[in-house]
């Protein structure tokens, strides 16, 4: 058996994670996803399968604002995702870096939406 490609050991780390990390419908679950171009922020109800609130830099007010996908560009995705979080009543989540390293882009996220008022 061959290396595993590095998006092939993200996707191992991420099945590792998930086997954990659950959202329910009093703390659902953050969870992020990274492209070459762009990066995505969803809260989602994993009980019901329904995301409750999503925000990315295809999202069109931070497009507007020209957000790329660069630390700064998360930054502004984890606060919106968090205000958007808020305004359906949510306070508490667990988050799931997707088996990301929880550094970079991914801890900017995070930390934004925590000084946007998300407990995890």
């Amino acid at each position: 058996m061959g290396r595993l490609t590095r998006s092939e050991q993200r996707l191992k780390r991420k099945a590792r994670i998930r086997r954990r990390v659950h959202g329910t419908a009093d703390r659902p679950r953050l969870c992020v996803y990274k492209s070459l171009h762009h990066i995505y922020a969803q809260v989602v109800d994993d009980a019901r399968g329904h995301t409750l609130a999503a925000a990315s830099t295809l999202t069109p007010e931070l497009r507007a604002r020209g957000v790329k996908a660069t630390v700064e560009g998360a930054r502004a995705v984890g606060a919106l995702v968090a205000q958007r979080a808020r305004e359906r009543g949510i306070r508490r989540v667990v988050f799931d870096r997707g088996g990301y390293p929880y550094h970079g882009q991914v801890r900017a996220l995070a930390e934004a939406a925590r000084e946007g008022g998300l407990e995890f």
